[in-house]
C-alpha cells in the first residue's frame, strides 16, 4: 500500500524516534533517583497502598501482580536499557517486530510506574510521553517507509496539545485576553530558570507581544500542520520556535520536548531524493494494525474534542485507562505573586524564641534569594513541584507532606537525596516547621546592590513547629 507511506519523511521518524527514546530514558533515569523515595514500599505517597484499592483498569500496571522497591528498580533499568538502545537506533535496524517490541516494552514500562505514583505523577506530560510512546510502536523500522497515517496522528497530537493549552488561555485568566500575562508569569512559574529573570525584566511592550505571539502558535498555527508543503513544514517550525522560547525561559519537565517531537512530524526532508522503492513493502499485517491504531485514535478522539469545545474545559484530562488519547492545557490561571513554602528545622526539643532555626534546602524550588534559578529541565524534580502547589492550595499538601515533615524528623536517607541541602547532616532535627514566604525577583538596582535573585519577606506560618511524636500521631496507619 505505497499510498500509506510517507518516504520523504525518514529524518522526521529519526529525530521522533531518537527523541522519545531519550525522553523515556530520562523518565527511567527519574523514577531510579526518585520513585523509591516518593512512592515506594516506605515512600511519601506508598505504591503498595494505592495498588490495594485500585483495580487493574483503574491503573494498569504491571505492579498488580506485586510490587517491591526491587522489582521496580528492576522495571527502571531494563525500560533504560532498552531506551538507551532505541536512541543508538539498534532495534530500529532489527526486524520490525522487534522495533515494535522495544517500543511496547517502554511503553508498558512506563505506564506501570506512571499510573501507580500518584500525585507525584499527576502531570500532564506523563500522559503526553505515554501518548506519543505508543504511536512510536507504529513508525516502522528503518527498512520501511515512515506510515503516513501515524505521521499524522503525531500532528494531531500536536494540535491537541498547542490548540488545547490555547483554548484554556483565551477562556480562562482575564490578564491572557487583556496581554498583561506574561507581566507576571516568568516570575511565579512553577520553577524559574537561569534566564527568567532576564525575561521577566523585558519592557512591557515585549511582554504583550509574548503572549500575541502565544495565541498565534496555539490558536492560529496548529491548522497549518495539516496543511500541504510547504505550509506544514513552515507551522511546525515556528511552533517548534515557541516551545524553544519556553524551554529557554522555565523549567516544564520534557513537557516542551516531547510536544516538538509531534511536530516534527509535519516536517518534510529537506531536499528529499528517497521514493517508496527505496524501502521494502510494507508487511499487511502491519498495515492493517496501523489502520486499527487510527481508528482507535479517531474514536477516543471524541472525549478530547468534546472537552475543547466545552466552556468548561479540563486541563490535562486522560479518557481511557490505557492514556492513548488525552486532552492538555495549561496555565489558564497566572499567579500575580509568589508564595514558596520554607521548611526549617530545630535541634532544640522545644520552639523557644532563641531556637536557633536551618533551612532545608531543594534542588529547584526557590529558596536562598542569592541562588540562580537552576536549569533542570527536561530532569523532572517531582517533590519540588508539589512543594509549589502547596501555597496556591492547602489540599495539595496531603498526606504525603506528612510524612515528609516525619521522614525530616527521622533523618531518613532516601528522602533527604531529594534535596539539595540537609542542614543536619550528623544528627536529625527535633523540631521541624513550614512557613510561607513571598517572593519577588529583584530590580536591576537591588541586583546590582545585593547580588541577589529574590527578594523574600515572611508571609505567614503553614506547620508550626512539630516533634516526631506529633507527627506519628497523625500519620494515616
Amino acid at each position: 500500500m505505497p499510498e500509506l507511506a510517507a518516504p520523504d519523511y525518514t529524518i522526521a521518524r529519526l529525530v521522533i524516534e531518537r527523541g522519545l527514546a531519550l525522553v523515556y530514558l530520562i523518565g527511567f533515569v527519574v523514577a531510579i533517583r526518585q520513585f523509591p523515595a516518593l512512592c515506594g514500599e516506605r515512600g511519601l505517597e506508598p505504591a503498595p497502598r494505592f495498588l490495594a484499592r485500585a483495580g487493574f483498569l483503574e491503573a494498569p500496571s504491571l505492579f498488580h501482580w506485586g510490587y517491591s522497591d526491587r522489582r521496580l528498580l528492576v522495571v527502571c533499568w531494563l525500560g533504560a536499557a532498552i531506551s538507551g538502545l532505541l536512541v543508538l537506533g539498534l532495534p530500529q535496524g532489527a526486524p520490525l517486530p522487534v522495533t515494535m517490541a522495544a517500543w511496547f516494552a517502554l511503553w508498558v514500562f512506563y505506564q506501570s510506574i506512571s499510573n501507580i505514583g500518584g500525585t507525584f505523577y499527576s502531570f500532564g506530560w506523563e500522559s503526553l510521553l505515554l501518548e506519543a510512546g505508543f504511536l512510536a510502536i507504529f513508525l516502522g523500522n528503518d527498512a520501511l517507509a515512515p506510515p503516513w497515517l501515524v505521521l499524522l496522528a503525531f500532528r494531531w497530537l500536536a494540535f491537541r496539545v498547542e490548540f488545547g493549552a490555547g483554548l484554556i488561555k483565551l477562556r480562562g485568566d482575564r490578564c491572557w485576553r487583556d496581554l498583561t500575562c506574561m507581566d507576571f508569569h516568568h516570575e511565579t512559574q512553577p520553577m524559574p530558570n537561569p534566564l527568567s529573570w532576564f525575561f521577566h525584566h523585558l519592557p512591557r511592550p515585549l511582554h504583550r507581544l509574548e503572549v500575541l505571539g502565544n495565541f498565534v502558535a496555539q490558536l492560529v498555527l496548529p491548522f497549518g500542520l495539516f496543511l500541504p508543503q510547504p505550509v506544514a513544514s513552515i507551522a511546525a517550525i515556528l511552533m517548534i520556535g515557541t516551545q524553544l522560547y519556553l524551554v529557554v525561559s522555565g523549567n516544564y519537565a520534557w513537557l516542551n520536548w516531547v510536544t516538538m517531537l509531534a511536530i516534527v512530524a509535519a516536517l518534510a526532508d529537506p531536499f528529499a531524493t528517497a521514493s517508496a522503492t527505496a524501502f521494502q513493502p510494507a508487511p499487511a499485517w502491519f498495515n492493517v494494525a496501523v489502520a486499527a491504531l487510527i481508528m482507535v485514535v479517531v474514536i477516543l478522539s471524541w472525549w478530547p474534542v468534546r472537552n475543547m469545545a466545552s466552556p468548561r474545559q479540563a486541563m490535562n484530562a486522560s479518557f481511557n485507562p490505557f492514556r492513548l488519547v488525552n486532552t492538555y492545557g495549561a496555565f489558564g490561571s497566572v499567579s500575580r505573586e509568589r508564595i514558596e513554602l520554607v521548611i526549617e528545622g530545630a535541634a532544640a526539643d522545644q520552639p523557644r524564641p532563641d531556637v536557633e532555626w536551618r533551612e532545608y534546602g531543594f534542588k529547584g524550588k526557590p529558596d536562598d534569594p542569592a541562588r540562580l534559578p537552576p536549569q533542570v529541565a527536561p530532569y523532572h524534580l517531582r517533590l519540588d513541584w508539589l512543594l509549589w502547589f502547596i501555597p496556591l492550595s492547602p489540599r495539595y499538601g496531603g498526606d504525603w507532606f506528612v510524612r515528609f515533615i516525619a521522614r525530616l524528623l527521622e533523618g531518613d536517607r532516601s528522602t533527604l537525596e531529594l534535596i539539595r541541602r540537609n542542614p543536619f547532616p550528623d544528627t536529625p532535627p527535633q523540631l521541624v516547621r513550614a512557613r510561607f514566604f513571598r517572593y519577588r525577583f529583584t530590580t536591576w538596582a537591588e541586583r546590582r546592590a545585593t547580588g541577589h535573585w529574590w527578594i523574600r519577606e515572611f508571609e505567614s506560618d503553614y506547620l508550626p513547629p512539630v516533634r516526631l511524636e506529633d507527627v506519628r500521631r497523625v500519620l494515616p496507619a
